[in-house]
């Protein structure tokens, strides 16, 4: 099946990603920039974009059921509110100077999982931690800690890092978040695998980037659908709206040189896809599981 997907965004960030739907919004941020993006969506379009800025680099955020938002920012776990205030949570988990978060995600008890990479994406020097009050660091030599996600019945867990080459998988554990039995997949070959989702049916949208597309695989890695994008980096995906059956899709313009970047004017918005399938909204951050 081949897709084709729209810009839906009036807003053009130099790094979209992390996308989430929770409630009636779409979320996303821009990892350098410091901020967190939030819309609401017509059916067509996000409307009445808003953003709220911290003073470090944001790699992820995921909603509190109550209000706000807990984020993966700088090299530690924070919280922030409606009015913008950010409290850190932990301490510095890694050298600010060389190391940011990165891409996470709530698992479907609440836990949120997210990694870390150098700034130079130094081969080894990332870790993959999991948040619940207190920190617990899963893996680590990971270089570009990146997507995340789980089975429908919560029994695998998925994962993606960057410069490794494929989507790998873990036997997974809802009730303790235990990850075991690391094994590869599948492997992908001419793009770098970025950010991803799980839809309600099991198969994985990956996010490509340099690759202009997201792909959606089976639960044993084969290849059954393309979306096409007009832009080169594409960094990941969500499912929401009203009936949770579009697929936003996040994308850059960093790396692009001045050409390509006036070549795509559409680079570092959201775009939207209709897929066919529905997927899960995202879960909320849960403290003290």
């Amino acid at each position: 099946m081949e897709l084709t997907a729209e810009p839906c965004s009036p807003v053009r960030v130099e790094h979209a990603e992390g996308p989430f739907w929770y409630g009636d919004r779409f979320g996303w941020v821009d990892i350098m920039a410091g901020r967190l993006w939030l819309a609401g969506f017509d059916g067509k379009t996000l409307t009445d974009p808003r953003s709220l800025e911290v003073d470090r680099p944001i790699g992820a955020a995921v909603p509190r059921a109550r209000s706000g938002w807990i984020i993966a920012a700088g090299t530690c776990f924070m919280e922030l509110d409606e009015d913008g205030r950010a409290t850190a949570l932990t301490g510095d988990l890694a050298d600010t100077s060389t190391i940011r978060m990165n891409d996470g995600k709530c698992d479907p008890a609440g836990r949120f999982w997210a990694g870390t990479m150098a700034f130079d994406e130094t081969p080894g020097a990332g870790s993959l931690f999991v948040f619940d009050g207190s920190v617990r660091t899963v893996l680590e030599g990971v270089t570009i800690s990146n997507g995340l996600g789980w089975s429908p019945d919560h029994r695998t867990m998925y994962y993606i890092d960057s410069r490794a080459g494929g989507v790998d998988a873990f036997d997974y554990d809802v009730e303790t978040g235990a990850a075991t039995g690391r094994r590869r997949l599948f492997a992908v070959e001419g793009a770098t695998p970025d950010g991803m989702s799980v839809d309600d049916e099991g198969h994985l949208w990956v996010a490509f980037w340099g690759g202009h597309a997201v792909r959606r695989y089976d639960p044993s890695g084969r290849l059954v659908a393309t979306v096409h994008l007009p832009v080169t980096n594409v960094s990941s995906c969500c499912f929401g709206g009203a009936d949770r059956s579009t697929l936003f899709i996040t994308t850059s313009q960093q790396g692009l040189s001045p050409e390509q970047r006036e070549a795509e004017p559409d680079a570092g918005r959201i775009f939207r896809v209709d897929p066919g399938v529905s997927g899960p909204t995202a879960a909320p951050f849960a403290a003290g599981r």
